[in-house]
């Protein structure tokens, strides 16, 4: 029974600019500090913490294997993700983001390679950095 949770996307020409690590920091301060009710502690998975966070902070290494409450964040990133990417897959149907969800599974990197990156690919991902394909 959560009290309060909020979901954050960090759009991909942020990520590129900063980096995936930098913007998933930035997207777990942002989602801390839109929560309707404020958090008196975040328990973070991993050994970081992001800067600025409005409440105090643990790092926590297998954090979702031990705290329901990281485990159900996990789960609403991911949920949220795979819709979206559901969503995308109507739009660029020839990527099969909806059996993928992004990871680079050779279906992935095959269509990668078939029709070079689409708007949604990050700049930075390094099957799209290794393409041969002018974009953008």
């Amino acid at each position: 029974m959560a009290l309060a949770w909020h979901v954050v996307f960090v759009d991909v020409d942020e990520i590129d600019r900063i980096n995936i690590y930098q913007a998933t920091m930035a997207g777990m301060r942002r989602a801390l500090c839109a929560l309707a009710e404020p958090a008196e502690q975040a328990l973070i998975d991993g050994n970081r913490l992001p800067a600025g966070l409005p409440c105090p902070a643990r790092a926590i290494i297998g954090g979702d294997a031990l705290h329901a409450s990281i485990s159900a964040a996990s789960i609403l990133a991911k949920v949220t993700r795979d819709r979206l990417l559901e969503q995308l897959d109507l739009e660029y149907p020839e990527y099969g983001f909806a059996q993928h969800k992004g990871y680079s599974t050779p279906e992935h990197l095959a269509a990668l390679q078939r029709h070079g990156p689409c708007a949604i690919h990050r700049r930075s991902f390094a099957p799209v950095l290794q393409s041969s394909f002018d974009f953008f």
